[in-house]
């Protein structure tokens, strides 16, 4: 298809780039959530860009800046690299614009993202165990090549591109107060923040990581990008040790930037599966998590919280939802310790489910240098109606005169 000039050099390259991007990107919708509304005390609303093209925001960028390559660079193709989000976003982008493209992706990438990378049409590589080894052969294919390398956050297009999430926002929703959003390498954040101030707007805007792996904190406090070795997170979609330049240049003292815990990411993801209804992927997840821990600090309402992205692997939404439900009190880890003989578990077992809790699983410790001969340790996990029920059911087996470990 036919592609309408790029916004580099525009007076306001978001609006040219919502122009770009009609009939390209979906208009995501906003939902309106009761229950965090009522948590924080001003309504909250819920800008559902898990539900875009690519299942989620990274098509605005990618299509942004290939749409204002000039014909010899689209002869040439482009290259990306990603574990995921980009690289269907780049994929998809070439195929509504004739460009050929390549994508380097970590052998480990999630099997669904890379078929649905390979099912646009572009030409997957698997490559090294992370997404700076991917980066890296991506590099030298540019250089030996001349083909045009895409990057995920680290361009003016790109960041005009995710403004339009904040563009459709401010239309959607007049008087928004706060905008919340994940945050990564920052092109996201910096789209919102230069759709804000180009527009005047006093509009607060924060950007949430990660605390495991989070490079903007020290960041700012620096003034200027600063690369870090972060910890294993469940938002690998925003784990990114250096913010880009041109991102950091945008939103730096125009952003609040907080952390979250994977605690409080899980029970998002929970939150919003059983609230509202939404599948979102961890990095997507950690704005509702942000007011989940701290719901004092987004007294300035409305409040808009982006959901930037539902492609999650099934098998780790599986072990999510699971470290969700420990994280929110509804699962119970205990270990018990009994005389071993007839009879003694299956009591303990009756006792539990007498007071409403219902049994997972259950595993026995026969041996043990601190266990008695006549001893056998019990770990039990236990489902339960949340941390009342859990302390009820503690209080009452230890009032039976059964002994937890643990």
């Amino acid at each position: 298809m036919s592609a309408t000039p790029a916004p580099s050099g525009a007076t306001d390259p978001i609006a040219s780039a919502a122009r770009v991007l009609r009939g390209v990107a979906g208009r995501t919708p906003l939902a309106y959530s009761r229950a965090l509304s009522e948590l924080v005390g001003v309504p909250v609303w819920l800008k559902c860009e898990n539900l875009q093209r690519t299942g989620s925001f990274k098509i605005r960028g990618a299509y942004t800046r290939m749409a204002g390559l000039s014909a010899d660079e689209r002869s040439r193709g482009v290259l990306a690299a990603s574990a995921g989000n980009h690289a269907q976003g780049v994929a998809l982008a070439a195929a509504e614009l004739g460009i050929s493209a390549t994508i380097y992706m970590p052998t480990d990438a999630a099997l669904p993202k890379i078929a649905a990378t390979s099912a646009y049409g572009a030409e997957v590589r698997l490559t090294g165990d992370s997404v700076a080894d991917a980066l890296a052969a991506a590099a030298i294919e540019a250089d030996e090549t001349g083909k045009v390398f895409i990057h995920p956050f680290d361009h003016p297009d790109v960041v005009a591109g995710q403004g339009t999430v904040a563009l459709e926002i401010l239309e959607q929703l007049p008087g928004v107060a706060t905008i919340v959003s994940p945050v990564g390498g920052g092109g996201l954040l910096a789209g919102i923040v230069q759709a804000v101030t180009t527009r005047g707007l006093t509009t607060r805007v924060v950007g949430v990581q990660a605390a495991q792996f989070a490079s903007w904190p020290p960041s700012v406090a620096s003034a200027a990008p600063v690369t870090v070795e972060g910890r294993s997170t469940m938002a690998d979609g925003i784990a990114v040790a250096r913010p880009g330049d041109v991102p950091f240049a945008v939103a730096h003292g125009r952003a609040d930037i907080v952390t979250v815990e994977e605690e409080d990411i899980s029970r998002a993801l929970l939150h919003l599966l059983e609230r509202s209804k939404f599948v979102v992927e961890p990095a997507g997840a950690v704005g509702v998590a942000a007011l989940l821990a701290r719901p004092e600090q987004f007294a300035r309402g409305p409040v808009c919280v982006v959901l930037s992205g539902g492609n999650v692997d099934p098998t780790v939404l599986l072990r999510v939802i699971r470290h969700g439900l420990v994280a929110a009190g509804r699962y119970l880890n205990l270990r018990v310790r009994l005389i071993d003989r007839p009879g003694a578990l299956a009591s303990l077992v009756v006792e539990l489910a007498r007071d409403g809790g219902n049994v997972m699983h259950v595993d026995h410790v026969r041996t043990g240098p601190d266990l008695a001969i006549d001893e056998v340790e019990v770990i039990f996990q236990v489902e339960t109606k949340g941390p009342e029920h859990c302390q009820e059911l503690l209080a009452s087996l230890r009032g039976r005169g059964y002994r937890i470990v643990d």
